[in-house]
């Protein structure tokens, strides 16, 4: 089972552009081969013919797994192929510009959704990403024109709930990549696009399924499937193990920039104000999407382990605070005698040699050492060197050796209030 290593945002970053390329490139593809193939059909054969692809080169991969790792990749793969096929069926009554509009709207809707549901701050820069993207989006949709086309708003109200439903999509996959109980990724996509495969199946077995009739439709369908779904989905589940929701969202809303280089590129196309405009606003968001390399996160974002190291040293902090400010009662036991500060020297010396070799002592142990420490140099009387610990009376009687010295005493736990 393959589990996601630490983050490392630059490598997410890379792989949601590269999604963003993958499925903008099939858009040019798509809309030429459904002139000859249904949409529905194209739908179920490309990610059918995905899920088959990835469990072909690893048959071992759905070995072995969880119910809950099935029932989370099902619920993944139904949330977008629910998207994917009410998206396909409102495209009949929807100009294109408008439905790749209402689609591309998914970048407003996660934040939101993160912000309700999960309580997820979105930083400011962020944001301004999400609404350069928007404004991008618009330049290369709705401002390229929608001619006489009739609009319906049901229509327009499924695509919607179309792009809320990736939003949702993005939002689950980014925190199953975080839970830190092991994430397989791999197997992840394999459900995910079988899942979206017998959606998307369930529309184009109404009127029967037509396959692509030539060489060259079959070539485009391979590289529907296997580029765009099989690449695209496998890259976007381990690309938002390193990279939050929200700037996932932005990174992959980039389509429509992909979609007019290609036209540009390979169809020959004119390079038109509106390219220009929306793409140097799609090429901001994504500047100001690309995660620092170590991002802010809130509390809930954080792994299971990081927390918990965080509330150690929490509880750590507020127990050393607390000897710094009550000073322990008298021992009852004879004062230690205070050692020289050559001996203190002499024994550190020697006790830092015997410990080589040894293993690293527990969080816990150190925190007890601390505490002892702190402990002994609290107490009044004659000298500093009550510890318990012959390390801890060495520390005490040089500090102790430092301020006779004339040395200025400087601020330090150890020291009382």
């Amino acid at each position: 089972m393959a589990v996601v290593a630490a983050p490392r945002p630059l490598l997410g970053a890379v792989l949601l552009l590269f999604v963003s390329a993958a499925w903008g490139s099939a858009f040019p593809l798509m809309k030429d081969l459904i002139l000859r193939l249904p949409v529905e059909d194209l739908l179920a054969e490309r990610y059918t013919l995905a899920a088959l692809t990835l469990f072909l080169i690893r048959p071992g991969c759905l070995r072995g797994l969880s119910r809950r790792t099935w029932g989370q990749g099902a619920l993944l793969g139904a949330m977008f192929g629910v998207g994917q096929a009410g998206q396909a069926v409102a495209l009949e009554s929807l100009p294109s510009a408008v439905s790749g509009f209402a689609v591309g709207c998914s970048v407003v809707i996660t934040p939101i959704l993160a912000l309700v549901l999960f309580r997820v701050r979105v930083p400011a820069r962020v944001w301004a990403g999400v609404v350069l993207a928007m404004a991008g989006m618009t330049v290369f949709t709705l401002l390229q024109g929608v001619g006489d086309e009739r609009v319906s708003m049901v229509a327009l109200g499924v695509t919607l709930s179309a792009a809320a439903l990736y939003a949702g999509h993005t939002l689950l996959l980014a925190r199953l990549s975080r839970s830190g109980d092991g994430f397989p990724a791999y197997a992840l996509t394999v459900i995910q696009l079988a899942t979206i495969g017998g959606l998307t199946g369930v529309l184009a077995v109404r009127d029967g399924i037509a396959l692509p009739a030539t060489l060259p439709d079959w070539g485009i369908l391979a590289h529907l499937s296997v580029v765009s779904c099989a690449l695209g989905f496998l890259a976007r589940s381990y690309g938002q193990a390193h990279v939050a929701a929200v700037p996932s969202a932005v990174l992959m809303s980039s389509q429509p920039l992909w979609v007019a280089a290609i036209a540009v590129i390979w169809f020959a196309e004119p390079v038109s104000l509106g390219m220009i405009v929306g793409g140097g606003l799609m090429a901001a968001a994504m500047l100001l999407a690309v995660p620092s390399r170590t991002p802010a996160v809130g509390p809930a974002e954080r792994p299971p382990r990081e927390r918990t190291l965080l509330e150690v040293s929490s509880q750590a902090s507020r127990r050393l605070a607390d000897l710094k400010i009550k000073r322990p009662v008298q021992p009852r036991a004879a004062d230690l005698p205070v050692l020289s500060k050559g001996a203190c020297a002499e024994t550190c010396r020697l006790s830092t040699h015997a410990a080589k070799g040894s293993g690293q002592p527990s969080l816990d142990r150190l925190i007890e050492r601390a505490t002892l420490i702190v402990r002994a140099r609290n107490m009044q009387g004659p000298g500093c060197c009550r510890s318990v610990t012959l390390a801890g009376r060495c520390i005490c009687a040089l500090m102790e050796a430092a301020e006779k010295d004339g040395e200025a005493p400087r601020p330090s736990w150890f020291r009382p209030g």
